[in-house]
């Protein structure tokens, strides 16, 4: 007999005691609907303080296809969904977000997908409901700059919300970067890649958990797992002070020799130069400093997350080898 698929999915959570019981509500429906797999899903709390654990424990009471990680403290949406993937027993993975702005309904769709042989089917957002035209505008920058700077092609207007092949996570989990931007090295890692466009609804209910801190925090991420570029630019910015403090000579002297009146004043010049170089110069300390912080972080060797407790998830390898 023809062993059954089974399909997990990975939903990370940080304050959303407002949705969680919908979330479940609407995955179950459609995991059920979908006969001829198996299904797990696995909530990770990452470091929610008020009513979302509390919820997640009342649910995987009832049912035992309902897994949870709970944090000891918020260690960021990137390291809940690795966290998840780290625990993963099913064929295909699915890594979705709690406020069904990326609707559980695209689930067959892409499983169809995934039945044809691809092996990344990746939700590609065509419009945004519900957010403003500054998140707007900020996430199509993010994504040019992200593009322009990397070595590898992004898709834009996509997110954390995809279809993935085991082999394909598997291949994740044994990268050991620590700060891992995951939308990029699933771009990174190749396979067969298939994009559904799909219309990305307002939140369910809450509030965003990404600020504009945190969106700079997966910036920064993005653009320094993936580029060595802008160490590039600060060499290229150091050739261009070079330049420019060269034609500086250069009119200095030749407003002495032909005795100009340009520079009699001083003080205006000498601080414009100063503040310019100055300003090249920090701006190139800092980009070196991500780069130097990041290697510091690996260095440690500390762990991406600490979990505080597991429930419905067996240790070890134990129920991953039984597939």
């Amino acid at each position: 007999m023809e062993k059954r698929k089974k399909i997990t999915l990975v939903i990370p959570m940080y304050y959303e005691e407002k949705v969680a019981e919908e979330c479940y509500k609407r995955v179950k429906k459609v995991l059920e609907e979908l006969k001829k797999y198996d299904h797990e899903i696995i909530f990770i709390n990452d470091g929610s303080k008020d009513k979302t654990l509390e919820i997640l424990e009342n649910l995987a009471q009832k049912d035992k296809t309902v897994k949870i990680i709970s944090f000891s403290r918020n260690f960021g949406h990137q390291a809940a969904v690795t966290a998840g993937l780290k625990e993963v027993t099913g064929d295909a993975i699915i890594i979705i977000d709690a406020d069904l702005q990326d609707p559980p309904e695209l689930i067959p769709k892409m499983l169809e997908q995934w039945e044809n042989g691809n092996e990344v089917i990746y939700g590609k957002r065509k419009s945004r409901k519900g957010e403003s035209k500054f998140k707007l505008l900020t996430a199509k920058m993010f994504y040019k700059t992200l593009n322009a700077l990397s070595d590898v092609e992004i898709p834009k207007d996509t997110g954390d919300f995809r279809l993935v092949d085991r082999k394909v996570v598997d291949t994740i989990n044994g990268m050991p970067e620590h700060n891992k931007f995951l939308r990029g090295l699933f771009s990174w890692v190749g396979y067969k890649q298939k994009e559904i466009e799909y219309e990305r609804q307002e939140r369910y209910a809450g509030k965003s958990k990404y600020p504009l801190k945190k969106m700079l925090k997966l910036a920064t991420d993005g653009i320094i797992s993936f580029s060595s570029k802008p160490l590039k630019l600060v060499g290229a910015l150091g050739i261009f002070s070079i330049l420019i403090s060269i034609l500086i000579l250069i009119y200095a002297l030749i407003s002495y020799v032909f005795k100009l009146n340009h520079l009699s004043a001083g003080w205006t010049s000498i601080m414009v130069t100063v503040t310019f170089f100055a300003g090249i110069q920090l701006i190139s300390l800092g980009i070196i400093a991500q780069y130097i912080g990041r290697m510091y972080d690996e260095a440690k060797g500390r762990p991406q997350y600490i979990i505080d407790k597991k429930i419905n998830i067996k240790e070890g390898k134990e129920e991953k080898d039984e597939k």
